[in-house]
């Protein structure tokens, strides 16, 4: 993370000299702050959440900040504070019944990694913050929409799991399929 990237954070704190003092003495130490005023936080179960961070990232679709909390097996993605009318608008525009999601805002706490976590941490950065992220209004919308697809991609290959359970009733199928198709 760069300088400019924990002013931004810590300015988030309710006290931004505690926070920045904490992050001094120990660059990986967590700290808890509020959401709302400087950004909100969608908050995904983790698989969805790297998955749609994945797409993200490969599609090269904006996106801001991503936090990953281990423990707790959460992705947070951080979008531009007051942005919750419009994630959730394009959210049900993609898909009546949408993932399960925490939208955290005025009254919310979000905890982030240290400005350098070290692997093994509970908080990890997938994408820190490098500065104040622009504002962009796109960022909802490519979250809302990639949050759907891959819900549904991992929907769809969790039914291909339970269709073949392993390697071997995929090679009993294909062989079951050849001999139909000679036959």
């Amino acid at each position: 993370m760069t300088r400019r990237g924990v002013e931004w954070l810590s300015a988030a704190a309710d006290d931004p000299m505690a926070c920045r003092t904490t992050w001094t003495e120990d660059p990986r130490a967590a700290y808890m702050l509020p959401t709302g005023h400087f950004f909100d936080v969608v908050s995904v179960d983790q698989r969805i959440g790297i998955e749609t961070f994945d797409q993200l990232l490969r599609r090269g679709l904006p996106f801001g900040p991503t936090v990953l909390d281990h423990k707790a097996q959460r992705v947070g993605f951080f979008l531009g504070s007051q942005s919750q009318e419009t994630f959730v608008h394009y959210l049900t525009q993609e898909e009546a019944t949408p993932p399960a999601y925490r939208y955290l805002s005025r009254g919310s706490v979000v905890v982030v990694p240290g400005p350098m976590p070290m692997s093994g941490d509970r908080y990890e950065w997938l994408r820190a913050p490098t500065r104040r992220p622009m504002a962009n209004p796109l960022r909802p919308v490519a979250l809302a929409t990639m949050l759907v697809a891959s819900a549904e991609l991992l929907a769809r290959v969790d039914r291909y799991g339970e269709r073949y359970p392993s390697a071997a009733a995929l090679a009993r199928s294909a062989i079951e399929g050849a001999a139909t198709d000679a036959g």
